[in-house]
């Protein structure tokens, strides 16, 4: 199945106008192979078990109590001050009521970090499961 020849003195002068589907069918085929090897390689999801929720809104049962902890790392409940015993006393209490408050942590920017580590162990010790951290958000 030849198209033409090299001697051009012959009177076959006719131009083929067809184009060769052979090299773009290659290409086609070699993208295809490199898209079904990368593709399972972009999915970057992680699996977790979501945990189901109604779509009914509830209402907080009980005003969340406010624990601060200020920049020299003292506490501060609902802005009472006190101290580590009195606070493990009351988080016991929260843990044992039967609606638990919610706890929200306020933690100044410069207090070091192991005091917020040592109130989070304590609220864990004691059982308390609503624990949020309050926050501001940043000034543009």
């Amino acid at each position: 199945m030849a198209f033409g020849g090299f001697d051009q003195n012959k009177g076959g002068g006719h131009t083929v106008a067809e184009i060769n589907m052979i090299p773009l069918i290659d290409v086609m085929l070699v993208l295809l192979v490199i898209f079904m090897i990368t593709a399972p390689l972009m999915t970057h999801a992680v699996k977790i078990d979501l945990p189901k929720a109604s779509s009914v809104p509830q209402q907080p049962s009980d005003e969340p109590v406010a624990l601060s902890v200020d920049g020299e790392g003292k506490l501060f409940w609902n802005q009472e001050q006190i101290d580590r015993t009195v606070l493990n006393q009351r988080l016991a209490e929260i843990a044992q009521s039967p609606q638990q408050a919610e706890l929200h942590i306020r933690a100044d920017q410069n207090v070091p970090y192991h005091f917020v580590a040592e109130t989070l162990a304590d609220a864990a010790k004691a059982g308390v499961s609503k624990i949020g951290f309050v926050s501001e958000p940043e000034k543009k």
